[in-house]
C-alpha cells in the first residue's frame, strides 16, 4: 500500500528559533529555502522512500497553533526526545503513553505554539 501523505508544513512565526528547536529535538539539520515568497526550513527526506517530507513554513498564510492536524514524528526513543524538547524550550502536552502493540505516543508544544506528536515502536 502506498502512503497517501507526501508532504507537510508546520507553521512558524520565527523561522530561526523554530529551526534551532527542531534541530535540537530531532537531531537533524534543516535546509533553508523559499517557496512562493514563504520562508522554509526543510526536514531531511528521501523522495524514493515511503515517508513524507516536510518543512517549517513562515509566511502570511501560516499561523502556529495547537488546533488542527497532528503530525507524528517517528523516533527511536520518546523519553530522550521529550527531554531534548524541554531543554529546547518546549513543554510536554501529553506524556509518553502506551498504545498497546502499536508502541508509544507523546505530544509536546514546540517553540512556536504547535502541538507535535511523537511515536516509537518501543
Amino acid at each position: 500500500m502506498t502512503p497517501v501523505v507526501k508532504y507537510f508544513e508546520i507553521p512558524v512565526t520565527d523561522l530561526d528559533r523554530a529551526a534551532a528547536f527542531y534541530e535540537a529535538v530531532l537531531l537533524v539539520s534543516l535546509e533553508r529555502g523559499e517557496i512562493d515568497g514563504n520562508q522554509m526550513a526543510f526536514f531531511p527526506s528521501d523522495p524514493n522512500s515511503a515517508g513524507a517530507g516536510g518543512a517549517l513554513a513562515k509566511g502570511d498564510s501560516y499561523t502556529p497553533g495547537k488546533q488542527g492536524c497532528r503530525i507524528y514524528f517517528a523516533v527511536s526513543n520518546i523519553d530522550s526526545t521529550l527531554e531534548r524538547a524541554i531543554a529546547a524550550g518546549g513543554t510536554i502536552l501529553y506524556p509518553k503513553t502506551s498504545i498497546g502493540d502499536l508502541g508509544f505516543v507523546a505530544e509536546f508544544e514546540d517553540s512556536e505554539g504547535n502541538c507535535i506528536a511523537l511515536h516509537s515502536a518501543a
